[in-house]
This record gives C-alpha cells, structure tokens and sequence, in this order.
C-alpha cells in the first residue's frame, strides 16, 4: 500500500513537539492531502478538516513505535527524531525536519552517528546545548520544503 491512495498524499506527522502543525494543516489542504498527526495524550491537538488525530500512551516512544508500524511507501513523514526517520527512509516515506531539512539515505547516516556521539558526551558528564529556538525563518523554510515534496508527488515525479 503506498501513501497516496485514491489520489491523496498522506503526512504523518510525529506530533508531539511539532511546532509547525498549522503549516501542515495549512498546506495539506491546498494539495488535498491527507494529515496524521501521532501523538500522546499529554498533548492536545484540536481535530480539523482532513486531519485525524491518533493519541497513543504517554511511555517513551509510543509516537514513534505507532508510526513505524504503520508508514508506508511516498508517505510524507513529518519528524525531528533521526531513528524514526531512518525508519521511514527505509520504507519509502519522504522524511522532513520541522525545519524543513530533507532527510536522505546520504545524511541520516551521518545524523544517527552525531546524535550518537553527542549522548555518549552527556553519559561522560558534559552540558549539551539543545536545538535553537524556532524561528520565522525556519518555518517559512519548512513551509517551502513540503510544499516542494507534495508538488512533487502529486506530479507523480521522482524525489
């Protein structure tokens, strides 16, 4: 089963601390897509118009473990988590950032391993700075990357 059935593209959307949910609602709807949005019932995420909205228990994981599951070839994955977008790459899904960086088979390699070495640095005692906040500038980023993806697979085109 690929992730555009009877026409429509399917986002998925790892929800819980996705700071970009309007955008996605936004331009799914003016590509007719569909939107998944996974998350924990700690977080409340208000139904809309071709969004469903799946809550899973709140343990470490549950998001993701739900839509490893259940992902599907030219699924658009929406995901800051390197591992569940190393999942989703190898299942044929499109993987983006909230930020709007394009996940590949050539950069997640190299993404799993920082993240990778810089756990081991916090295990050893050292203060790792998180990400930086979002900004304007990113979302529009984002915005114009999944814009680009869903032209894309509506044109039925090679990403």
């Amino acid at each position: 089963m690929s992730g555009i059935e009877d026409g429509r593209i399917r986002i998925v959307v790892d929800a819980d601390a996705c700071p970009v949910k309007d955008t996605i609602v936004e331009v799914a709807a003016r590509f007719g897509a569909h939107v998944v949005m996974v998350a924990s019932h700690n977080h409340r995420i208000e139904p809309a118009e071709g969004v469903t909205v799946v809550q899973v228990d709140a343990s470490d994981q549950s998001a993701d473990l739900h839509i490893a599951n259940r992902l599907r070839k030219r699924d658009v994955l929406v995901t800051q988590d390197f591992g569940l977008a190393a999942i989703g790459l190898a299942k044929g899904a499109v993987a983006l950032s909230f930020r709007g960086q394009r996940y590949t088979a050539e950069t997640i390699e190299y993404l799993l391993a920082h993240r990778h070495a810089l756990s081991r640095q916090r295990r050893g005692g050292a203060r790792i700075k998180g990400p930086r906040a979002m900004t304007d500038e990113d979302k529009l980023r984002f915005q114009h990357a999944l814009t680009k993806v869903l032209t894309r697979l509506q044109e039925n085109r090679n990403l």
